[in-house]
């Protein structure tokens, strides 16, 4: 704990306050695990304004290169492809920051963002054109930064984004409980330094399997994801069997595996909390791009505890 206490306000200062709301935040729910909001009162917590480093890395960064969101740290260069230009320097100054800031340099992203990594160029390309028009809503983020960034830029990072390889990165636990948390300045979902846990209630709770390396944007560290017992159970007939009608197989569209189809993505093993806020979206309509029309009938009949049940079982699965 000594060492997350030590590094953890990093997270704190990679970016304003952002206090952008969805529309399910104003529908009387409780959705502030699937869209974060930085908590109005931060731990107070001492920085050490030594370099840093994370486990297996040549590499050392100090607290301000790491929050350098137009320069983000590659704690590990070569184990990727040549970094494009707006992958690892955004577009500036000041205009869209570096792709990697957010969905590192392995593409696995954290929950607050999103795992790119091995997903169709073709769908990348098509998200960020919808970022763009505004079809895909995500007022907080990418609305703004997308339309900085160019066609081809746009290409170059879809594509270098589509040959790194998914990994395992979240690990699903089934609890009755959670850690205490907060979410950062950033968005980021962290356990208080102080410790504790509380009743999971119907929530996903993601946090840092090692807060100290996560908030360093380490892309060897992932996260543990506690989900409501027996949400892996529903969520496999859900997924496999539409629920007795709730819902379709997932598999008619996203492919036998679920490691996608065509343009369709895969939607197994990545962040629980990232598949919940796009079933919410589809239901909503924050997401009605061309494709994403085709989810609204798919995920209308679904509540709560369905989406957190689909969700927790999709991330369970080895990508």
């Amino acid at each position: 704990m000594k060492k997350f206490v030590g590094v953890v306000v990093l997270a704190l200062l990679i970016v304003p306050c952002v206090a952008a709301q969805s529309p399910q935040q104003g529908s009387g729910k409780d959705l502030s695990w699937v869209f974060p909001v930085a908590d109005k009162v931060q731990p107070e917590i001492k920085e050490d304004p030594g370099p840093r480093h994370v486990p297996g890395s040549s590499k050392a960064y100090t607290p301000k290169e790491i929050d350098d969101l137009f320069n983000p740290p590659d704690w590990f260069p070569e184990e990727h492809a040549p970094l494009p230009q707006i992958v690892a320097r955004g577009v500036g100054p000041d205009k869209a920051q570096a792709c990697g800031s957010c969905h590192l340099m392995s593409g696995l992203g954290h929950p607050e963002s999103s795992n790119l990594a091995g997903l169709n160029a073709t769908y990348l390309m098509r998200e960020m054109a919808d970022f763009r028009s505004g079809v895909r809503e995500d007022k907080a983020r990418m609305n703004k930064l997308a339309k900085e960034v160019s066609e081809e830029d746009s290409r170059k990072a879809a594509e270098w984004f589509a040959a790194l390889k998914p990994q395992v990165w979240v690990k699903v636990v089934e609890s009755k409980t959670a850690p205490k948390t907060y979410v950062t300045r950033s968005r980021m979902r962290l356990p208080l330094p102080s410790g504790g846990t509380e009743p999971i209630g119907k929530r996903i709770i993601e946090v840092p399997e090692d807060p100290a390396r996560v908030v360093l944007r380490d892309p060897h560290s992932g996260f543990i994801a506690y989900v409501p017992v027996g949400s892996l159970a529903k969520g496999k007939s859900l997924v496999e069997k539409g629920g007795a009608g709730k819902t379709i197989q997932c598999s008619i569209c996203h492919g036998k595996e679920l490691k996608g189809l065509g343009e369709v993505p895969r939607i197994i093993g990545v962040s629980p909390e990232y598949t919940a806020r796009q079933m919410y979206g589809f239901q909503t309509e924050t997401r009605k791009g061309s494709l994403d029309v085709l989810m609204k009938q798919v995920v209308e009949r679904l509540n709560d505890d369905d989406i957190i049940a689909i969700s927790a079982y999709l991330a369970s699965l080895k990508p």
